[in-house]
């Protein structure tokens, strides 16, 4: 018998709406620290939840599954069997009371099919000029008002028992390009690059995502 590889801390994805018999072995010969799923996994909560817990059932318990799930354009769950939710761009000006809401129903619908970490919420500036792949993915061109509504919707999602993953590290706003397709490069000088980093220090349990 082969032996077993030793885990590593790597967060992987998957091909299909089920595990096919590859990834079974692969994850039993290797297994990854978690699973981060996308829409190419997802089909209905049935599916969605029979998933999940056939990940746990191979990884353990304490595996965790990732999801991106911040409203608007990036959702994975999505109607007809989730609720749609707006972008963050919707909540720029609003309490954060609104936000921490939105975010717990997020929480509360990701954790209810099985995932237990949420890649949110984006801290990244909403610019002019920038790449439209943030855009309204953005609660603001004001960092105090992405640190406002950022920890209000970190908090929303640990209220509804989720480990928020803040992003973009180290940053997409001021971004000419879409870095899924290619590398952007950003000319501004330092000094123009405003302090965002401070106030998400303040948040435990929120660590940065990319």
């Amino acid at each position: 018998m082969s032996p077993r590889i030793v885990p590593r801390a790597a967060l992987v994805g998957l091909a299909g709406t089920e595990l096919s018999a590859a990834e079974v072995a692969l994850f039993r010969l290797a297994p990854p620290l978690g699973v981060i799923l996308f829409a190419r996994n997802i089909a209905d909560p049935v599916q969605l939840r029979a998933l999940t817990a056939a990940i746990r059932d191979l990884l353990g318990e304490a595996a965790p599954i990732l999801v991106d799930q911040e409203g608007g354009r990036v959702a994975r769950l999505r109607a007809p069997h989730w609720a749609d939710c707006p972008p963050a761009a919707a909540f720029e000006g609003l309490p954060e009371a609104a936000a921490r809401a939105n975010a717990a129903l997020h929480g509360l619908m990701c954790r209810e099919a099985g995932f237990d970490v949420v890649c949110a919420p984006v801290l990244d500036l909403r610019l002019p000029g920038a790449h439209a792949v943030i855009g309204d993915r953005a609660f603001s061109a004001d960092p105090e008002e992405v640190a406002r509504l950022g920890l209000a919707w970190a908090e929303g999602l640990q209220q509804a028992g989720c480990i928020p993953v803040v992003k973009h590290v180290p940053g997409h706003g001021r971004a000419l390009v879409d870095s899924h397709l290619d590398l952007p490069r950003v000319a501004a000088p330092r000094r123009r690059w405003p302090p965002i980093a401070g106030p998400s220090r303040r948040w435990p349990g929120s660590p940065p995502g990319r």
